[in-house]
């Protein structure tokens, strides 16, 4: 028998990482076409026959919800937070962050916008309800990660962590922004010179 790569076919993969890849090629035609997108794309962009989505999806609808569901699972969000170095210069680090926040939210508004939908569907709402310990870990991961500087902030760092997601969220938002979207830089630039403590305000008086 030849090898895989010899015929042309992609080379058999376990279920669970077939469905992985799978959604991992549904996501962007959905960002691009919404619902519109056909079994035959996402086979072309994946590299399989068509046929290979129904040995592990029941139909498109199922292969589509599952990747709608991916966008609001919080995991990938802390596992890019765990990645930042808590030793970078704060600045540098609240960018990091900023950007961690702002490719989560840009992933989830444009997937609303394609597929036309003002919220999220049911069935993910409820996934992202019972995703709510992993919310909470995330916030818990910002402010450990900006806590070392609590020192240079006016306010408490749990404020400035809710600053952060009101302005990213705002700021990442396209009917919000005129399409013009804030950088990382932008947002975080805005944020330390509303919250940072100036030098003369650090010094104490008898």
């Amino acid at each position: 028998m030849l090898p895989s790569h010899a015929t042309g076919r992609a080379k058999p993969l376990p279920a669970e990482e077939r469905r992985a890849a799978l959604i991992a090629a549904t996501l962007p035609l959905l960002s691009q076409r919404g619902t519109r997108v056909t079994t035959r794309e996402i086979a072309e962009a994946a590299g399989v026959a068509e046929g290979t989505i129904f040995r592990v999806f029941r139909d498109k609808d199922e292969l589509v919800k599952a990747a709608i569901a991916t966008v609001f699972d919080p995991a990938p969000t802390l596992a890019e937070l765990a990645g930042i170095d808590p030793e970078l210069p704060l600045e540098r680090r609240l960018v990091e962050i900023t950007g961690v926040l702002q490719r989560r939210l840009l992933g989830v508004f444009n997937l609303l916008i394609a597929c036309r939908m003002s919220a999220p569907p049911k069935d993910v709402d409820r996934h992202r309800d019972s995703a709510g310990p992993a919310h909470a870990m995330t916030l818990r991961r910002i402010e450990s990660l900006l806590a070392p500087d609590r020192d240079r902030f006016r306010v408490p760092v749990e404020e400035v962590v809710r600053l952060l997601r009101l302005m990213t969220f705002a700021s990442s938002q396209p009917l919000i922004t005129d399409g013009e979207l804030l950088s990382a830089e932008e947002i975080a630039t805005v944020l330390l010179d509303g919250v940072r403590r100036t030098a003369h305000e650090g010094e104490h008086t008898c």
